[in-house]
């Protein structure tokens, strides 16, 4: 039986974990905090569990929360453009829906539920050294930790990406957000400002219930980040409401009267998409594996992560279990990371995208659909699409005839009406 080891217990480590165990695989998760502790710790950045994310989930019976959870089917996404009127995109998910779980209540079950199924967890602090030791001890290393040191094994590769500039986020978890009139509750809401930068508004469930998410990133900056540093908790909402307000109106009357779900609601810092080399080399030699946000990490504001990272642990998957017996070598494990890159640079175009939408004048055929999504009912869904699934993406949003050739698809609906 071929022992693999899993260094970090996040989304994709743990997914991977759940579907190596399930194909017969001895397979040992180690991370440096206990369920227990995940679970009262500081929040994440949310991310939604898109459709296509979520049947990777059910796949491996992983799907623990989609009873209890807001089903998220719509999101209204806005525009709102220096001195003009905003525009509010509908836009529906053409099959099934998104869930949004808080990481604490999401990591820490998966991490359990691995143990109750016969995986070997350790909790313990990991080195270079130690990694180097487990090297003759595990017949693959995969490294799903993408900071500090364990980080630093795995190079930057501006080859792929051509990378975009650092900004700030800030997140707040609130209760008492206004519905918006004649809409069920478990709706989205995203947009983007060029004064302010992308935000989004999302049902979300904790391990107190419902409540909502409210996400904000700045502007690609080259500098430091504007924003405030290290804020009180009351301080950063008050500070979010304050932007809306002037940025975004429509979504400030949504969280004017909201309020912080408790002491420990929200979370702030700055982020750099990027793509790292896949392969780590050890001091004695020996490779280890990264995977997801260790070696493709992207802009929250797109929505990607946990969608990402359901992908990428799929695919890895996929591509140990046809591996056999054979060697974890370099060659393999290059070409473990290349078969995830069709996608995942779909992903991270996308992200690219997004980051420096408002630092360029979009071409006109982009502005008339985007103008069109607001108008006609339907066009608006292939938004979502793209998000369940970023290919699409390039079937018309980076692509200018197949863009100019679903105008014109759009404009004989538009005439039809």
């Amino acid at each position: 039986m071929r022992k693999i080891l899993i260094v970090g217990a996040g989304h994709s480590g743990l997914q991977l974990a759940h579907g190596l165990l399930n194909n017969g695989y001895d397979v040992t998760v180690i991370t440096g905090q206990t369920s227990i502790e995940i679970r009262t710790g500081r929040p994440a950045i949310t991310q939604l569990t898109m459709p296509t994310a979520l049947e990777l989930e059910r796949e491996l019976h992983l799907d623990f929360w989609s009873a209890q959870s807001p089903q998220i089917d719509k999101f209204n996404i806005g525009l709102f453009p220096p001195g003009g009127p905003p525009t509010i995109m509908p836009s529906h998910f053409e099959q099934g829906y998104a869930v949004a779980v808080d990481r604490r209540v999401k990591i820490a079950d998966w991490l359990e539920y691995f143990e109750d199924c016969g995986g070997k967890v350790v909790i313990h602090g990991v080195t270079v050294s130690d990694l180097d030791y487990f090297s003759r001890m595990f017949d693959l290393i995969v490294v799903a930790v993408g900071h500090g040191e364990l980080g630093a094994l795995f190079d930057h590769d501006d080859s792929r990406f051509s990378g975009a500039r650092k900004r700030g986020t800030a997140q707040a978890l609130l209760y008492d957000v206004a519905p918006e009139q004649g809409e069920k509750e478990s709706i989205g809401w995203a947009g983007t400002a060029p004064a302010l930068g992308c935000f989004f508004l999302v049902p979300f469930l904790t391990r107190e219930g419902h409540c909502h998410a409210l996400f904000m990133s700045e502007r690609p900056s080259d500098g430091v980040s504007r924003w405030p540093v290290r804020p009180r908790p009351d301080e950063q909402l008050e500070w979010m409401k304050e932007n809306l307000r002037t940025h975004a109106h429509p979504y400030y009357e949504r969280i004017r009267d909201a309020e912080l779900l408790d002491g420990n609601s929200t979370t702030a810092g700055v982020i750099r998409p990027q793509v790292r080399n896949p392969v780590g080399v050890l001091p004695s030699g020996g490779l280890v594996l990264g995977i997801s946000d260790v070696v493709i990490s992207m802009d929250p504001y797109v929505l990607q992560g946990w969608n990402h990272s359901a992908r990428c642990a799929k695919s890895y998957l996929e591509s140990i279990v046809a591996h056999g017996d054979k060697p974890f070598d370099r060659a393999f494990l290059e070409q473990t990371f290349e078969t995830f890159w069709e996608y995942g640079q779909t992903a991270q175009h996308w992200s690219e995208w997004v980051s420096t939408m408002w630092d360029q004048d979009l071409p006109d055929w982009v502005q008339e659909i985007f103008g069109a999504m607001a108008e006609v009912p339907g066009v608006g869904d292939r938004l979502l699409k793209g998000w369940n699934y970023p290919p699409d993406f390039f079937t018309w949003l980076y692509d200018e005839q197949g863009g100019r050739k679903w105008l014109e698809e759009i404009r004989a609906m538009r005439a039809r009406m």
